[in-house]
């Protein structure tokens, strides 16, 4: 009997996951280890592909400000250079000195005028100086205020913030073994109805084909009302699980990912919060057992959740 058609007797695989089916036709994992889906769209422009709102939103904190302020001073030493191009002899108050001195004098202007400063050093004379000017105003009051919704937009946005172990672990479980990983919030933030699926992706040979296969794999627990501690996801490796008599080669030879889903209710937001991440098999720890990552505190007054010993595990030996 095939590897496929046993795993086929024992669990029976999805076919709505919204992956396709075709194996060739994917490359590397189905999600990344930070949720998103691992694809890249051709076929269609560059700028037509990106929606610059959600790029904007989405895009590490050091990144989002780079961009703003490359923003600000190519802005602004463009106009100088319209400014000093129409002639600095149209802003009233610039030093007529060498000619580096009259762009950076011009250069400042725009910015007082970008920013509608306007300290009344330097004004415009004439109508070409005066027309810049007016357009740079303009579109320095429609700038800050996109600068102002993304600001806002980002500190807005409810985010899921919690942690996923970096590795699942295959452990001793009652009498046999289970998958199990781990994930704990780290933002003092209140999360309840923390609902929780994992998915079980393989490349597979069928009728001499590579294709995917997809299993819900049951877990001990999928929801729990209150997420403040670090919750363990155990899937019990039973008769009726896909990874029923799996061994550490099988983890080593074989390609599969573990796809997890996460909802929950962030109550200071009032709404639904979701995270995604995955394992694939090299990323299963085949006999190991994660450590305590919660004590009490020393006068026995609070709860301690350390954080940083979400990836703690030790290797044990599986019977």
């Amino acid at each position: 009997m095939t590897f496929l058609k046993k795993i086929n007797t024992r669990a029976k695989a999805d076919i709505n996951t919204g992956f396709g089916t075709n194996s060739s036709s994917y490359g590397g994992r189905f999600i990344t280890k930070s949720g998103n889906a691992n694809v890249k769209k051709t076929g269609i422009g560059f700028l037509d592909s990106i929606s610059w709102y959600h790029t904007m939103l989405n895009i590490p904190r050091w990144k989002f400000m780079v961009i703003v302020v490359l923003f600000y001073f190519v802005v602004n030493f463009f106009f100088a250079t319209l400014y000093y191009v129409n002639g600095v002899e149209h802003l009233k108050g610039v030093e007529m000195t060498s000619n580096m001195d009259k762009f950076g004098q011009a250069f400042f202007f725009s910015i007082q005028t970008f920013t509608t400063v306007g300290y009344g050093h330097i004004s415009p004379s004439g109508f070409s100086a005066s027309l810049i000017a007016a357009v740079e105003a303009l579109f320095g009051l429609l700038s800050f205020a996109i600068a102002t919704g993304l600001f806002y937009g980002r500190f807005s946005k409810p985010k899921a913030h919690i942690l996923f172990s970096k590795n699942a672990i295959i452990a001793p479980y009652k009498d046999g073994t289970a998958l199990m990983f781990r994930l704990t919030p780290y933002k003092n933030t209140n999360l309840t109805d923390a609902d929780a699926k994992i998915t079980l992706g393989m490349k597979v040979e069928e009728n001499g084909k590579p294709v995917n296969k997809f299993f819900s794999l049951e877990l001990e627990l999928e929801k729990v009302n209150s997420l403040t501690m670090s919750w363990t996801l155990v899937h019990p490796i039973t008769e009726s699980s896909p990874l029923y008599h799996f061994g550490q080669a099988d983890f080593q030879n074989l390609e599969g990912e573990i796809l997890v889903f996460m909802r929950m209710f962030d109550d200071m937001y009032s709404t639904t919060v979701a995270k995604r991440t995955s394992y694939v098999f090299s990323e299963i720890v085949f006999g190991a057992k994660f450590l305590p990552m919660f004590s009490r505190n020393e006068d026995d007054s609070k709860s301690l959740l350390h954080i940083d010993k979400l990836n703690d595990f030790e290797l044990v030996s599986l019977q």
